[in-house]
């Protein structure tokens, strides 16, 4: 009954207004101050190993009027009022009247870090007062005993006590970060879970009462006091705190994993519950993914602005998900062209969102995971998670057996019902930019419908010089080789047929199996076209674009029997002798392409020399696809043979290659009657 009672005290100073702290790195901090503090103490290894990361201004608040450092200095004042006489259990709901705007979660680890703060500050003059002269003078003002070791076990028993209570507070940050808004608010596991963590908050608040009031006991005794049974009977008050809240964390740590069970199933059915639903909008869908929307889950990477998900609605959402190491940086640059630096992209700005989701290889964040999402997400024009590592299990799960992500980078788009359209857009991005809005893989296979294989295709947009050639209709030559003699008799060849009137413009890429050898061949300017107007990052994008548009054929289930341009695509991809060099040929948006491989190319240039007069009448197209036949016949040819004026009723056009001797022929009017 008393018990009851008491809870319901505790209860009537309870009035959150939805002001939130990083509790989680609040308790960090208190570890950090407690189990390093004094030599004599006994520190547990879960602790000592991870609290020298963490740094106390990097706390994070939301809706507090008042700095972390303000409200723990006035729980400080109340805690050295509290620490006298009179009831214990006055004293201790006199101290949650003082935080009775924050979670249960924040309550415990603010006491928590109150005390820490004085302990802190104690142990600190106690370690500078042999070597500090202002340390010893302090410590003289405030008479602090000079030898601590008669304490050994009072301060054990301290040690040992704020050891369980992080270990309780703890259980109650996970129950508080738990997704509570998806369990029926009357089922029982969660009221008995409730009910425990507002009596273990109680016990937390108590035993730092009395870890204070002995702290400052350090401080007032006598030499002579150090000595008597005081000590020991101080150490046996701890030692029962100690004893009281372990059980309170053995009960705790299993409601709370209840809880857990159960909230990851829930979450799991409803999320796939929802993806058959039809919604309004996008926000169910969303809010499942993420935390609360009091939270603020997501960030502006930009501006580093905190957001809740109700910033998206209604708009089409990619969600780029991959490894906390995010992308290799050329396939970062190249996403970003694609999307923010894309001509569209002004346009269509605030018609979708790109969200960054990380998640770990397993099932825990490493210290290097943490730091690459730091650093990367203060860098990148998008959105993302603020704190990944809070995303549910069930979340993850749904995502990896739903979504099939495979630690392999995808971007699923929802569009602004919160419907999967596209499973993975990457590659579509990749190629299309901005160009492939909505995202939807009915898109994609519209982008592909009526598109052939052309420089449009491969060049389009990854520099703004190719990109005019492209629009002028110019003849491109692509070509590759790390065969240095090679490279330069090709480049020979070219000039003498520039010479001879060609309009050719030539691109070194190197080969599919970029490496330093071809980056420091593009640096020999020497060594390469004299014309080439590409970086050694823009030959990457070159290539990372052919193998999003590979993907993305297969993906749409083509097959290089079957389709031409993916099976020129695979073809290009596996151009990766160093030595053997190759070359395509194309112009503008024609789909006249000729890809020539190893002695292919020059001799394909050799010929071309033959047709010098010609060239410069008819274009490097007036030369045939065909002319490295063995059968070319040099000399004057009469063979000639009818074209009907008009194809599938359009007027026949461009030049006719002769069959006979793989030339321009000449062309002449015959009207039929």
């Amino acid at each position: 009954m008393q018990r009851d009672n008491l809870i319901k005290k505790l209860l009537l100073t309870h009035d959150p207004d939805g002001r939130r702290l990083d509790s989680e790195a609040i308790l960090l901090a208190v570890g950090n101050i407690m189990f390093h503090s004094s030599k004599i103490i006994v520190t547990c290894n879960l602790y000592s190993a991870s609290f020298h990361k963490t740094d106390i201004t990097e706390i994070e608040t939301i809706g507090c009027s008042e700095s972390v450092g303000f409200i723990i200095t006035k729980i400080c004042k109340m805690l050295c009022r509290c620490s006298g006489e009179g009831d214990i259990n006055s004293r201790v709901i006199n101290l949650f009247d003082l935080i009775g705007k924050y979670s249960w979660d924040a309550k415990v680890v603010l006491v928590l870090a109150a005390f820490a703060v004085r302990y802190g500050e104690f142990w600190q003059l106690m370690q500078l007062h042999y070597d500090n002269s202002l340390a010893a003078l302090i410590s003289s003002i405030k008479k602090l005993p000079c030898n601590l070791k008669p304490l050994k076990l009072q301060i054990k028993a301290l040690s040992l006590l704020v050891e369980t209570m992080m270990d309780v507070a703890m259980c109650i940050i996970k129950f508080e970060y738990l997704p509570l808004q998806h369990v029926e608010h009357g089922d029982h596991i969660f009221r008995v879970t409730k009910s425990q963590i507002y009596e273990a908050a109680y016990w937390i608040a108590r035993s730092c009462l009395a870890c204070f009031s002995q702290v400052k006991d350090f401080t007032t005794k006598q030499h002579e006091q150090v000595y008597s049974d005081s000590a020991i009977i101080a150490a046996w008050e701890l030692s029962s705190l100690a004893y009281r809240l372990s059980g309170t964390r053995c009960n705790l740590r299993r409601q709370v994993d209840l809880c857990y069970e159960e909230i990851e199933r829930n979450l799991y059915q409803r999320l796939s519950d929802l993806a058959r639903e039809e919604h309004i909008d996008n926000q169910k869908i969303l809010t499942l993914f993420f935390p609360s929307n009091n939270y603020l889950p997501l960030k502006d990477c930009s501006t580093e602005v905190k957001l809740g998900v109700s910033e998206l609605k209604n708009q089409i959402v990619l969600l780029l998900i991959t490894k906390p190491q995010l992308l290799s940086p050329v396939d970062i640059f190249l996403l970003v062209q694609k999307t923010c630096d894309h001509p569209l992209n002004e346009w269509l700005k605030e018609s979708y969102k790109i969200v960054w989701i990380p998640l770990p290889s397993s099932d825990s964040w490493t210290e290097a995971e943490e730091s690459s999402f730091n650093f990367l997400s203060d860098s990148l024009p998008w959105h993302a998670v603020r704190k990944p590592r809070l995303l549910s299990p069930a979340v993850v799960k749904y995502i990896r057996e739903r979504w099939n992500y495979k630690d392999e980078p995808i971007m699923v788009a929802l569009d602004s019902k919160g419907k999967v359209t596209n499973y993975n857009a990457l590659d579509m991005i990749n190629i299309w930019g901005a160009k492939a809005y909505p995202f939807s893989a009915s898109k994609e296979e519209e982008l592909w419908q009526d598109q052939n294989l052309t420089m449009q295709l491969l060049l389009d947009e990854i520099n703004p010089l190719l990109a005019y050639w492209v629009e002028q209709g110019k003849s491109i030559c692509l070509y590759g080789s790390e065969n240095l003699v090679w490279i330069q008799q090709f480049n020979d060849k070219i000039t003498e047929l520039k010479r001879a009137g060609l309009q050719l413009e030539t691109i070194y890429v190197g080969n599919s199996q970029l490496g330093e050898h071809v980056k420091q061949i593009m640096a020999r300017s020497g060594a390469t076209s004299r014309s080439d107007p590409l970086s050694f990052t823009n030959v990457q994008f070159f290539w990372l674009r052919l193998a999003s548009m590979l993907r993305s054929k297969l993906r749409l289930g083509k097959t290089p029997s079957g389709d031409y341009v993916l099976a020129e695509l695979s073809a290009l991809l596996k151009m990766d002798d160093r030595e053997e060099g190759w070359a395509v040929i194309g112009s503008g948006g024609s789909t006249d392409i000729i890809r020539l491989r190893g002695m292919q190319v020059m001799e394909f240039l050799r010929k071309c020399s033959v047709w010098r007069e010609n060239i410069t009448k008819f274009g490097l197209w007036g030369a045939p696809t065909n002319i490295l036949e063995a059968d070319f016949v040099e000399g004057s040819c009469t063979h000639s043979y009818f074209v009907p004026s008009r194809k599938n009723g359009r007027l026949s056009q461009g030049t006719v290659i002769c069959q006979v001797c793989k030339r321009p022929m000449k062309k002449f009017v015959v009207y039929k009657p």
